[in-house]
């Protein structure tokens, strides 16, 4: 135990990365004025501690977590510092500090600039009002730096970290440029959309895992926008792919992973989109001697209860390999008619961009409205506001219409493109390709006393079949 008169006063400084050159808070100012205050009391045992551009925001700094040693091994009489947030910016962790490191080992605790010393009720009374002065102002910086964040993303400009692969930060700009790897980033849609996996793609181009390529593929920053906590705002950046490209990709996931939980564990063509005209139930395929599959409605099948819609279905089962051949011959039939017509015609007026100059002009008035109203709070200003609120309202449900239109069409388009050469193809497929294709194209087979319709994911009927 170190005796009374050999305890030293620890002078603790600290000094974060913005507040280094301020005048009176260097590492020499705030030391010097310390060791004149010892040197008035008549302290001559004192000892530095020094944390250089470390935040107040925690405890985690090398020269605190040997002050908080040393007080605990009893070398300490008294801890100095200069200002009270120079020991934390936050309540917690000054409260902490001496309420359960310093005082319970008899430290009395002393900050110049506050004139506090925690040897008297006073000063022990004003540490936990200061500290919380202290929390408010690290709170408030936060709160701004964050709303300052908040307003760059709103004007288009990055946020600085996470730089998408394509791009490189331009630190003076704020903003993201393409570089070499953006054509890779093109090509990966290109490949997703014409029907590769995300593992086969990954594959091609070296890239680590799948992962990496759907996160690639999902980032919406590729077209030219920002994201912030959901909202999505026109970036300043130039787009590696467009918008439809995106929404084409995105629509091709979404259907994947449609087809992967209606596949699970199935191997078989047409498993799960085969269903009873019946009863409305689903149809399994079922082992029907030796001769092959049958087509089963589920409500026939008591082995799986939950999938029943009747007790007395009088659905028959069909012979699985008649239901497929069927559906092929359907879509050959369609691949030669589409080869057949050929392009269709070009678009003319693009009714979308249209839509969004008119929403931009919408915003840039509103802008200006909400401008004079913060300058006069009039009745007549206040009720244009309302009217071109509303206004923008239904251009952006508009735009919204028209864009889930051209993805519908796009789709058309890109499985047009994909069923005309799907004969040729055929015999040069694996099992889970077939499938894919298969619903890619198709939405739902119904059998019905021996008859079969098919139902497309894209515009024309389908054939109707007489199977046995």
């Amino acid at each position: 135990m170190t005796k009374e008169s050999e305890k030293i006063r620890a002078l603790y400084v600290r000094v974060s990365t913005e507040a280094q050159a301020e005048e009176g808070y260097s590492v020499g100012a705030q030391s010097e004025r310390l060791q004149s205050y010892c040197k008035a009391m008549g302290w001559n045992s004192q000892e530095l501690y020094v944390d250089g551009g470390f935040s107040g925001s925690n405890l985690e700094r090398p020269q605190m977590q040997r002050l908080i040693g040393d007080v605990a091994s009893g070398r300490v009489a008294a801890v100095l510092v200069y200002k009270l947030d120079r020991l934390s910016r936050s309540q917690k962790d000054t409260l902490y500090l001496i309420e359960d490191v310093f005082m319970p080992h008899g430290v009395d605790f002393i900050s110049l600039n506050e004139s506090i010393d925690t040897s008297t009720p006073y000063g022990r009374a004003m540490i936990g009002i200061l500290s919380a002065f202290a929390q408010l102002e690290r709170e408030n910086i936060c709160m701004r730096t964050r709303m300052g964040m908040l307003e760059r993303v709103k004007q288009g400009y990055w946020r600085g970290a996470g730089v998408p692969y394509g791009y490189d930060y331009d630190r003076e700009r704020g903003i993201l440029v393409p570089n070499g790897d953006a054509e890779v980033v093109r090509k990966v849609y290109e490949l997703y959309i014409e029907g590769y996996s995300a593992q086969a793609i990954a594959g091609m181009f070296g890239i680590s895992s799948e992962k990496v390529v759907t996160n690639m593929l999902t980032r919406r920053a590729n077209t030219g926008v920002v994201t912030s906590k959901g909202e999505v705002y026109a970036g300043r950046h130039q787009a590696i792919v467009s918008e439809e490209v995106y929404e084409l990709a995105m629509e091709k996931m979404r259907e994947r992973s449609r087809g992967a939980r209606a596949t699970a564990g199935a191997c078989h063509l047409l498993s799960g989109l085969v269903y009873c005209g019946e009863c409305g139930a689903r149809m399994r395929y079922i082992r029907w001697g030796k001769a092959g599959y049958k087509l089963m409605c589920y409500s026939r099948d008591k082995s799986k209860p939950h999938m029943r819609r009747s007790d007395d279905c009088p659905g028959e089962p069909v012979w699985a390999a008649e239901v497929e051949e069927a559906v092929l011959s359907d879509l050959f039939r369609i691949s030669v008619d589409l080869r057949s017509a050929g392009p269709g015609a070009s678009p003319g007026i693009d009714p979308a961009a249209a839509l969004r100059e008119r929403i931009r002009l919408a915003e840039a008035k509103l802008k200006r409205l909400y401008n004079l109203y913060a300058g006069e709070e009039d009745s007549a200003l206040l009720e244009a506001i309302e009217e071109n609120r509303a206004s923008l309202a239904r251009l952006q449900s508009e735009l919204r219409r028209e864009e889930a239109s051209r993805a519908s069409s796009r789709k058309l388009e890109r499985l047009g493109s994909e069923i005309t050469g799907i004969a040729q193809a055929w015999p040069y497929l694996s099992g889970l390709e077939r499938q894919q294709i298969i619903r890619d194209c198709v939405e739902k087979i119904v059998v019905s006393g021996g008859r079969l319709e098919i139902y497309y994911t894209f515009d024309g009927a389908g054939g109707d079949f007489q199977v046995a």
